[in-house]
């Protein structure tokens, strides 16, 4: 699932909350202060789940000239809305807060929220609740739980909303149901939600304006898996140098010392001083003369073999369900987010390309190798002129690894301001936490993964407690994976 940009505000105000005839083709007036009708509510909720494309249309037939004739597609076949009785959508009608509280429940479904944690919720609190028409009763029990509405003792099920007031609502929608996959307990759930809420209110103190919100993620063991047996960039490697049949009679003696290290490491758990750069140089040399294009396909086809450790998981596929929620959950709030990686730039953007993370290369930032044209023949940079018919390759040269201060350097560089949100695991991403919280003109937090979950990934306690020191020593937050996460890979992958 591709993730795009999305705020309440901007899509119920700029693009759904608007005054239309029947007959509109596309949006024409913002208007905060007119009822809100079911056009707009799917439409939100479209542009909510990253407007998918609709590939095989399931039209109303009022719809299929509408502006939101897409929206209410989409949400027909994914079961949010359905026909009122005569087969037709009826998008001008005004939406009660009853058949609100059923499409946004749904809508959480669809999204893979188990919604039955309201099903012991007593809504007899509440005073109109025997006005609820019975088929809104489940989806009142689960809402009031997020919760939706404002307080007051009453759900007032039959009333119809403002475009401004549904706006309000979605927002709590928004923040009520982030992080799915994050336990209830989580302290960093609970920290991050009202930071985010406080951060993108104008008339908060702790507002943060768009531009200067940025968030910076480590990539292996903070976004994806970290070891399997080791790290995506290490194993590629190894395959390469010691397994690839039209490579492995053609590496240099330094690749094949570097690989066997790599494959000692794996079966044995060694330590080797200075791996990571030696590491750096073999890739950018067992790689030497491919072109970008050779290199991605390369990778791809890497991507498609199984995870040893792993029933129903490729190695593409390592992505660590909860921390795509946060990814999402940011981008919602117009956070731009970075990924600030050890690995080499080209893999990292190799392993984002076709898969569930929709960041764009310019935002993929790891460690680097020369890249050169195919004609240039060693000739200097700076006495060579790219022309019509050159290919860009990689030139064999390793340049730096993007690991502790020089992943700051690198956001400098390549960013240009403080991040105010860092997310990492290792040691490696100490001085970006610390960069992140340190003289920050904005209230800024910094998160550190923990990899003490034994049962459902590749855990390590003895990390994970270096990590919860490590946490304790510097004021960064730590995630258990064990015990924050209700899950960690997609559906259907299981720990050997």
């Amino acid at each position: 699932m591709k993730r795009r940009t999305f705020t309440v505000l901007a899509a119920i105000l700029m693009i759904a909350v608007l005054v239309l005839p029947a007959a509109a083709v596309g949006p024409i007036v913002p208007n905060p202060d007119a009822v809100a009708d079911r056009s707009v509510v799917i439409e939100a909720l479209y542009e909510r789940a990253g407007s998918p494309a609709v590939t095989e249309r399931n039209d109303f037939p009022d719809t299929e000239v509408q502006w939101y004739a897409d929206a209410a597609s989409w949400g027909r076949t994914a079961g949010i809305v359905f026909g009122c009785g005569d087969g037709n959508f009826h998008g001008e009608k005004p939406v009660t807060r009853a058949e609100l509280a059923v499409m946004l429940c749904r809508y959480a479904q669809y999204k893979g929220t188990d919604v039955s944690e309201g099903e012991d919720t007593n809504i007899l609190d509440y005073e109109d609740v025997f006005d609820c028409p019975e088929w809104s009763i489940p989806a009142f029990q689960w809402s009031v739980t997020v919760p939706i509405w404002e307080e007051g003792g009453k759900l007032l099920p039959n009333e119809t909303l403002t475009c401004s007031e549904l706006t309000h609502i979605l927002e709590n929608f928004v923040h009520g149901t982030a992080l799915p996959h994050w336990t209830a307990s989580s302290p960093m759930k609970q920290k991050l939600i009202p930071y985010v809420i406080a951060a993108t209110d104008p008339s908060e103190p702790t507002f943060i304006p768009v531009e200067d919100r940025i968030a910076v993620f480590d990539f292996d063991g903070t976004l994806f898996c970290e070891t399997d047996p080791n790290y995506f960039d290490y194993t590629l490697l190894k395959y390469r140098v010691l397994e690839d049949p039209d490579y492995k009679d053609k590496a240099s003696d330094f690749e094949k010392e570097v690989a066997n290290k790599i494959k000692e490491q794996n079966e044995t758990g060694a330590s080797f001083s200075g791996l990571e750069t030696d590491h750096g140089r073999a890739v950018a040399s067992a790689f030497t003369g491919m072109t970008l294009e050779e290199f991605n396909a390369y990778i791809q086809e890497f991507k498609k073999q199984d995870m040893p450790s792993y029933d129903g998981m490729k190695r593409g596929d390592g992505f660590y369900l909860p921390m795509l929620e946060v990814v999402d959950y940011l981008e919602q709030n117009q956070f731009t987010v970075y990924v600030i990686s050890g690995t080499d730039r080209l893999i990292v953007r190799g392993i984002f390309d076709g898969n569930v993370l929709d960041i764009p290369n310019s935002r993929l930032i790891g460690s680097d190798e020369i890249i050169v044209s195919d004609n240039q023949n060693g000739a200097d940079g700076l006495k060579y002129t790219f022309v019509d018919g050159d290919r860009l390759i990689l030139g064999g040269e390793f340049i730096i690894k993007n690991l502790q201060m020089n992943k700051v350097s690198a956001i400098m560089k390549e960013i240009g301001q403080q991040p105010v949100l860092s997310f990492g695991n290792s040691t490696g991403d100490s001085s970006m936490a610390n960069y992140t919280i340190t003289d920050n003109p904005y209230e800024s937090l910094a998160f550190m993964l923990c990899c003490d979950d034994l049962e459902r990934e590749n855990g390590n306690e003895a990390k994970a407690q270096k990590m919860y020191d490590l946490c304790d020593e510097y004021g960064w937050n730590p995630v258990s994976m064990k015990n924050d996460w209700t899950t960690i890979y997609a559906d259907g992958v299981v720990k050997k």
